[in-house]
This record gives C-alpha cells, sequence and structure tokens, in this order.
C-alpha cells in the first residue's frame, strides 16, 4: 500500500517548474546589445573623426584668409607710408633748395646795396688821383711814385677799397671797343669815328661794375654812329 504522502511529493515532482519572465529576458538582451560595440571597418574613419578633422580644416582655412588679409592691409599701410616718406622727401628738398637760393639771393642783394654805396667812394678816390696826376690802374698794381702823404694815403685807400669789393664778387668792367649792349651799357652819345663799326663802344666814360651777372652799375659809353 502506498503512502499518500509519497503520492503528493511524486505528484509534485512531476510539475515543471515555473517558465522565467519575458521582460527579463527582453532586458537583458537589450543590454548586451549596448555593451557589444561596432568595430570600425579597415580604411574607415570614425564619424566623431571625421567631424573633429572637418572642424580642424575650416579652422585653417580661416587662419590662412586671416593671414591673407593681414598680409594685404600690411603691405597697404607699407605702401602709403613709404609714399608719404617719398612725399615729405621731395618737399623738404624743395624746401632746402628754395632756402638755398633765398639765401643766396640775400647774400648777393647785400653785396650789391654795399657795393652800390661804395662805387660812388671809388669815383671820387679816382677823381682825386687823377688830379694829382696819378693814374689809378697803375695805383692799383703799385706802378706809380707819389710824392706827397697826402697822394699816398689816398692811393692805399683807394687799393684797399677794391680790394675789398672784389672780394665780395664786385668786379668793375671796361668795354671799350666792344658791341653796343644795352643791358651792360648805357650810351652818353653818339658820333662818328674813324675805322670803329657802327653800334661800337670807342669811348668809356665811366667803367661798370656788376656782381656775377647782375649789373650794379652800367658803363657809361660813347657809341660810334
Amino acid at each position: 500500500m502506498t503512502d499518500p504522502h509519497e503520492r503528493h511529493d511524486a505528484a509534485a515532482g512531476d510539475i515543471p517548474a515555473a517558465a522565467p519572465d519575458v521582460a527579463e529576458v527582453v532586458e537583458a538582451e537589450v543590454v548586451d546589445a549596448e555593451v557589444v560595440e561596432e568595430e570600425p571597418v579597415d580604411g574607415e574613419v570614425p564619424a566623431e573623426s571625421a567631424e573633429a578633422a572637418g572642424e580642424g580644416a575650416d579652422d585653417g582655412a580661416a587662419v590662412d584668409a586671416d593671414l591673407t588679409q593681414l598680409l594685404s592691409e600690411t603691405a597697404q599701410e607699407r605702401d602709403q607710408y613709404l609714399e608719404l616718406a617719398q612725399r615729405t622727401r621731395a618737399d623738404f628738398d624743395n624746401y632746402r633748395k628754395r632756402m638755398t637760393a633765398e639765401v643766396t639771393a640775400a647774400g648777393t642783394r647785400a653785396r650789391v646795396e654795399l657795393a652800390t654805396g661804395l662805387i660812388g667812394v671809388l669815383d671820387n678816390l679816382e677823381n682825386a688821383l687823377a688830379a694829382a696826376g696819378v693814374d689809378p690802374a697803375a695805383a692799383l698794381v703799385g706802378e706809380t711814385e707819389t710824392e706827397g702823404h697826402l697822394e699816398q694815403g689816398i692811393v692805399l685807400t683807394y687799393r684797399e677799397l677794391v680790394n675789398v669789393l672784389m672780394r665780395g664778387g664786385v668786379q668793375p668792367y671796361d668795354p671799350a671797343g666792344e658791341q653796343f649792349d644795352p643791358t651792360w651799357h648805357e650810351a652818353l652819345q653818339t658820333r662818328p669815328a674813324d675805322g670803329a663799326a657802327t653800334g661800337t663802344v670807342v669811348d668809356v666814360i665811366q667803367k661798370g661794375y656788376r656782381v656775377d651777372d647782375q649789373v650794379i652799375r652800367a658803363a657809361r659809353v660813347v657809341v660810334a654812329e
């Protein structure tokens, strides 16, 4: 006779175990799927690396563009400063030339004014020497003899004054025998002259003076008809 407890245990052993929960199985599969990472294919650049490379290329292009623009602006500024320096130098050269010309002209005017006042003194000294029987030209080179102290003083004064004027660029000129030129000569009269062409200076009444090419006093002459 079988024990009722044994039959109950046997029946219990025949009942199959409960099946696992479906939700738990799906969740485990999802977790496994997330853990698995895809291996990159040979030669294929990952998306993140490609994006970073693209951003780097864009940044490099922007830097090149900025550098090109900076170089262009720098070149323009250089050209502007160079042009300004050239204009400034040209203006300074013109100013220097103008000032040099003005200084030279001022010096010439000063010499002319001084010589104009001294020429009359020379005329008076020459007249005094002529009255004493002394040739002014001979007195200049020391080829004359004077008897009195007064004549000697006049000769020395005349010689020194002429030398001072010559050192200042003042030159006398005697146009005898030259063709009359109204720029340098002042005709006081005309007269017939044998052997002289018409318009020739046949006599010099008063010699002229000049500084370089500027006439201080025109020579006063007689011209042949």
